[in-house]
């Protein structure tokens, strides 16, 4: 018989939440996940929750470690400048980690819980979501070489989004695609970015030129009217468009024969269904720790896509500040 493994969720606001229904909705045999506790450091949050999905609340995380740790994995959902003090502690007590991005507020830190993770023989997940749209893993393997790839983020403006920067927010999704799939290290980087509603960075553009000739160009901007969620990637012969809100991908190729009069590209497209990117993140994660597998997203993807996140708000701060 299969060990169920025993989860918990620290910080259950408004995405800890829905990581604790994914759990609870995983308790059948197939998975074999318990849900027993939801900590949150709002002790009614941490109640509400766990009243709703029938486990127990908790007000500070340490209460579920120690040297029996009462669980064995946990998503960490809780304010990024608290991820490293939480991953750390539950790594050390020997449970499975997956963290919300961004992985920690420093490389320094995101290299502490790597090597925690690696010295415990431990799966330490970053929670990049899209990863897990149905769109891309339709459409990521036919990605081989790309040459130009370029990336438009917008949101309409959330408040529980402003602690981080746009491109700690919403541009990192894109670094997290993108850097893998270049699989070159970035050689030039130049970046700009303005403050439109709040004190901090809410429209960003970077470019960033790779090793290997690759050049990427990226723009978020937490102050549209509308979401927009779309990355273009050119390759030899080959254009794919993959809009990740509504999940349609266009591909275009070069014609092999050429008809005179007619554009020489050859275009189809198609559309996923809909699909929970969420519980495919939790699920793989789950997959993770039951088999001793490297997860999806590791820490060490998470590490580097924040450290360009990073470098991308250190250089947007150097420059004269605009404000529009």
């Amino acid at each position: 018989m299969t060990k169920k493994l025993r989860a918990a969720v620290i910080g259950v606001g408004y995405l800890g939440r829905f990581h604790a229904q994914k759990y609870a909705a995983l308790g059948g045999a197939e998975f074999g996940v318990e849900l027993v506790g939801v900590v949150d450091a709002h002790a009614e949050t941490a109640q509400r929750v766990a009243k709703e999905l029938g486990v127990a609340a908790f007000s500070d995380y340490r209460e579920l470690l120690g040297a029996q740790p009462a669980v064995d994995l946990v998503s960490v959902a809780s304010t990024t400048e608290t991820h490293h003090a939480v991953a750390r502690d539950c790594l050390a007590a020997g449970v499975h980690v997956l963290a919300e991005k961004p992985i920690t507020v420093t490389v320094a830190q995101a290299d502490e819980l790597i090597a925690l993770a690696d010295a415990n023989k431990l799966i330490l997940q970053v929670g990049h979501l899209e990863r897990f749209n149905p769109a891309w893993l339709a459409v990521k393997d036919k990605i081989r070489r790309p040459v130009f790839i370029e990336a438009h983020r917008m949101a309409p403006f959330k408040a529980r989004g402003i602690d981080v920067s746009v491109v700690l927010d919403l541009m990192i999704h894109d670094l997290d695609l993108i850097l893998p799939l270049v699989g070159s290290p970035v050689a030039d980087l130049r970046a700009s970015g303005v403050s439109v509603l709040t004190d901090g960075i809410d429209i960003a553009n970077a470019r960033l030129e790779f090793g290997n000739g690759c050049v990427a160009n990226l723009t978020a901007s937490r102050t549209s009217t509308a979401s927009l969620r779309r990355l273009r990637v050119f390759q030899h012969h080959e254009y794919i468009s993959i809009d990740f809100g509504d999940r349609r991908i266009g591909i275009s190729r070069k014609r092999e024969a050429l008809i005179e009069g007619e554009a020489p590209i050859d275009t189809e497209t198609f559309q996923q269904p809909p699909g929970d990117a969420l519980m495919t993140e939790i699920q793989a994660f789950v997959d993770a720790v039951r088999h001793g597998t490297r997860p999806v997203v590791s820490g060490r993807e998470g590490r580097d896509a924040l450290a360009v996140a990073l470098e991308i708000d250190r250089m947007i701060a150097a420059r004269p500040r605009q404000v529009t």
